[in-house]
């Protein structure tokens, strides 16, 4: 017969033995759920900064606005614009951020001097500088794009260095200007 204290001491071996299996798949399950949160956020975001970039009103939108919209959408997450119109590179953003950009659609991976219109209507033009592409105002209902590109960093330590520590996520959309 064995005694109760063995049996407490099994249950603990045990007990160690599957706990970092179960707390794996348990952070496995909050990692999933947070990277599809940020992908639906990250399509809706998309949206209302296509929305904000091809709306008419009085005063034709800015970049400014489109920022403004995609950052009201993003929850408190930081939204930055480090070339607003391209070209849209494989950098990856900084930890938990995103990157917006507002180009033509199907943006290049380099710069253009002189692009297919890639801009709100309400930018001024201006000529391709540093590694950022030439800016051109869209107008006559052409159509522009809004990407996002966000770097969620992953909570799971073992999934986290699988993929180098980051997974980088894009949305995109696509939206016929209205002036």
């Amino acid at each position: 017969m064995k005694s109760s204290r063995s049996q407490r001491s099994q249950a603990l071996i045990e007990f160690a033995l599957v706990s970092p299996v179960l707390l794996l798949l348990l952070f496995g399950v909050i990692d999933l759920g947070r990277a599809i949160f940020y992908y639906d956020t990250l399509n809706h975001a998309a949206r209302e900064g296509a929305r904000a970039a091809v709306r008419a009103s009085n005063q034709l939108p800015t970049d400014a606005d489109v920022l403004s919209a995609v950052s009201t959408q993003m929850l408190g997450t930081p939204v930055t614009e480090p070339c607003p119109h391209g070209p849209v590179t494989s950098s990856t953003p900084p930890a938990n951020s995103a990157y917006l950009y507002v180009t033509e659609p199907a943006p290049p991976a380099t710069v253009e001097t002189t692009p297919p219109p890639n801009a709100p209507g309400g930018e001024y033009s201006s000529a391709a500088a540093g590694g950022c592409s030439a800016v051109n105002p869209a107008a006559g209902n052409q159509q522009i794009q809004v990407t996002l590109r966000f770097n969620l960093v992953l909570i799971t330590p073992i999934v986290a260095q699988a993929t180098a520590n980051h997974v980088v996520i894009t949305a995109a959309a696509v939206y016929r200007t209205e002036y």
